[in-house]
């Protein structure tokens, strides 16, 4: 770790360390199991990770997240919301991640007077301010949470640096949006829409595929995978496949994006409004093998 990276660990864990208790606003991915793991080294059980589960959370994805708390040794809660509950949210207009950030961090702080903790730290970090359109950081500033990255200068290179200091799993691990940045805006998020896009992400995961969304354009599936991975998209098995078992999901059409894998492509600004970082474009590696063996229906996975 460098002398600078370093510094700025040593200051944002001191910070913490001088607070009574904190919870960590805890999705699993890079930025929050950073200041996840710095709070509990300050803090130790006096740190709480906690996450929100709604219909936008993949479930995937708060599997990652108990198993990183775990690498981590902090204390692990779960706050249950629906966004669904607000019309504001459902109506997909610009601010859809305001209303959602709200709601969330709202589910943050009602667990942490729970548990008698005065302080909600969150993720921001020093890259997220000047990444374009995030309505989410006005919730953030709103409802006062904390923001120890943000505060001490670390960007998103170095919340990676500090990670993998840690020995964290997630240190490489690409940007993940939550499940409604998938829908363009304007178009009314259902459970109907959020439930078939996960499901489509599940089948593109299990055959290999690592950086990857599937867009739900109102019953057209527009699937976007990181450059990488667009060769073998383009090969027939794969289409023949996706258009079948993605098809069944209750997509009407099955559609590769030549241009391939952006951040926010159905989002203002082209930048996705729901806290998912620049460098979200990240590519992991190609699966050698990903037309070796048989694609499995989304029956069976």
């Amino acid at each position: 770790m460098s002398t600078s990276v370093a510094d700025k660990l040593d200051a944002a864990r001191a910070d913490l360390a001088d607070r009574d208790g904190v919870l960590v606003a805890f999705s699993g991915g890079v930025d929050s199991s950073a200041v996840a793991a710095i709070a509990h080294d300050a803090l130790g059980d006096d740190a709480v990770a906690c996450t929100a589960k709604s219909e936008t959370l993949p479930a995937a994805e708060l599997d990652d997240a108990r198993r990183v708390a775990d690498e981590i040794g902090i204390r692990h809660e779960i706050a249950e919301f629906s966004e669904l509950d607000s019309q504001a949210f459902v109506e997909n207009g610009d601010d859809r991640c305001y209303h959602c950030r709200t709601m969330r961090l709202g589910a943050m702080f009602d667990r942490a007077k729970e548990l008698g903790i005065d302080v909600v730290c969150d993720g921001t970090n020093a890259s997220d301010p000047g990444e374009g359109h995030r309505p989410g950081l006005r919730a953030v500033e709103e409802l006062d949470a904390y923001s120890p990255l943000l505060e001490h200068g670390i960007v998103k290179s170095e919340v990676r640096e500090i990670a993998d200091g840690y020995g964290l799993s997630v240190a490489d691990k690409p940007s993940m949006a939550c499940l409604s940045s998938r829908i363009p805006t304007g178009l009314e998020v259902t459970e109907e829409r959020l439930s078939r896009i996960e499901k489509a992400e599940v089948v593109l995961r299990t055959w290999g595929f690592q950086q990857f969304r599937v867009r739900d354009h109102d019953g057209i599936a527009r699937i976007e995978v990181g450059a990488d991975e667009l060769e073998a998209a383009l090969d027939p098995d794969f289409v023949s496949a996706a258009q079948q078992h993605i098809g069944d999901l209750g997509f009407d059409h099955v559609t590769l994006d030549l241009e391939g894998y952006r951040t926010g492509s159905v989002s203002p600004e082209s930048e996705e409004p729901d806290g998912e970082s620049a460098d979200g474009s990240d590519d992991g590696p190609l699966v050698e093998d990903v037309f070796a063996t048989d694609y499995p229906s989304a029956d069976e996975i």
